[in-house]
């Protein structure tokens, strides 16, 4: 595997890097351009009003006495908002006051002006500005002074910042968040019959990597599987060779009852391999999925078993299509219903169709089976009495594998549950429409 530094831009330590990097820079972008268009280090440029009454003050201060009345008139005209206006000294009242026009006014009017506020009402604010001479004009300024957190730089800093976290936090948990989670479902959706897809390789290198990991494990454990399934099937095969030619000389044998035993051995050994092949079948052509009447199909396996001398009842409804494979859904439920009446008199096939699921229990009025062993009982070669001698009325354990094998391949689950007063229900769920997987067990 090629390896890869902390700051490998494939890698998630390289793009959050990389993320922050930018991060960083759009933030120092958005203050700059705050600061020129504020420009908080010329304080010196007064507002229009402010700027406008500086100018006339100046005029006023360097003009004769005799010519301010008609330079006010000019001025009353050329900026009629200003407002201005000559007061007579001692008709003003001043307030304290030191906003920023003030102070911009006293750096643009130098020794010999004071500018003062001037008590007004309303949203212009009215200063003063006393000549060289004593003489006070006046004017209005427009509009206060903004507030002071408005274009601050530290204020649009931090929602910078603010944003920047947040788009690194969504990135974050879209690029960690969304593989790990696919990760979680390819391991709900593991399955070794080829149905399940590869972990899709994309994110960050380290997502890569892990997901070819285990797109890789999954392959090597499917073909490790499949090289077990084939060899016990081919040893399952090959030995019933043997044994017919073992059934073969055991008819020469004159003992009555050596020859009945050693026959009774051969027919429960070729049985069990028939179970064998039976669960490891996957070299067989796989059964096209069809519209299958599931109700017809139990009511024909309660049929054949009651053939054979058998009490097997069906209750459900007369018809219920489904997607199925008909001879593996056969196969499954007659498994059932075989080790139903291995240890029940009386077995009811029981069909219920409710939304988009269909239910198919199976009920004995045997013995039951224990809660702490219910799981264990689906594993295969998982006998009922493993302290009984295996006879001819015992199975080799691979019934209920076999049929959870079979609901499994069409997207549904097998259950065990007790029966009242006493037996066993399984319970196989179906999908009623659901396509199933390509392959059972």
């Amino acid at each position: 595997m090629k390896p890869f530094g902390f700051f490998h831009l494939k890698g998630i330590g390289g793009q959050i890097a990389a993320l922050v990097l930018a991060s960083t820079l759009a933030l120092h972008l958005v203050v700059t351009t705050a600061f020129l268009i504020s420009r908080p280090d010329r304080p010196d440029t007064p507002p229009d009003g402010a700027h406008q009454l500086t100018d006339a003050a100046l005029l006023l201060g360097s003009a004769e006495p005799g010519e301010r009345p008609r330079l006010v008139a000019d001025l009353a005209r050329a900026f009629p908002k200003l407002g201005i206006e000559v007061l007579a000294p001692g008709t003003a009242s001043v307030e304290e006051s030191d906003n920023q026009h003030l102070r911009a006014m006293r750096r643009h009017l130098g020794r010999g002006y004071k500018p003062v506020q001037l008590a007004s009402g309303g949203n212009q604010s009215r200063i003063g500005v006393e000549l060289p001479d004593g003489t006070l004009i006046s004017g209005h300024v427009d509009g206060g002074p903004r507030p002071w957190f408005w274009g601050a730089p530290w204020l649009m800093a931090l929602m910078s910042a603010f944003i920047c976290v947040t788009v690194l936090g969504l990135w974050a948990a879209r690029a960690l968040a969304a593989p790990l989670s696919s990760f979680a479902k390819a391991a709900e959706n593991f399955s070794l019959d080829g149905g399940a897809e590869p972990l899709p390789e994309r994110g960050p290198e380290e997502i890569r990597s892990v997901a070819r990991a285990l797109n890789r494990m999954h392959e090597r454990i499917a073909r490790l599987m499949s090289d077990r399934t084939r060899m016990l099937a081919a040893i399952s095969h090959d030995l019933r060779t043997p044994i017919t030619r073992l059934r073969l000389r055991a008819e020469f044998i004159e003992d009555e009852t050596n020859r009945k035993r050693m026959l009774i051995d051969l027919d429960q050994m070729r049985a069990m391999l028939e179970s064998v092949l039976s669960l490891l079948r996957n070299d067989r052509k796989v059964e096209a999925v069809t519209l299958v009447d599931i109700a017809s199909t139990l009511q024909l396996v309660a049929d054949q078993f009651g053939d054979m001398g058998h009490v097997v009842h069906y209750d459900g409804p007369a018809s219920a299509t489904a997607a199925a494979r008909p001879d593996d859904l056969h196969r499954g439920v007659t498994n059932l219903v075989e080790n139903a009446v291995r240890f029940g008199a009386e077995v009811t096939i029981r069909l219920d169709v409710s939304g988009s699921r269909l239910v198919i229990d199976v009920e004995d009025d045997g013995p039951g089976i224990s809660d702490a062993r219910k799981q264990e009982m689906l594993e295969p070669f998982v006998r009922g009495d493993d302290a009984r001698t295996m006879d001819e009325s015992t199975g080799f354990g691979l019934g209920l594998s076999i049929a959870r094998a079979i609901a499994l391949a069409h997207g549904g689950e097998l259950s065990l549950h007790d029966r009242e007063p006493h037996g066993l229900i399984v319970r196989m769920q179906l999908p009623l429409w659901q396509q199933p997987r390509l392959a059972a067990a």
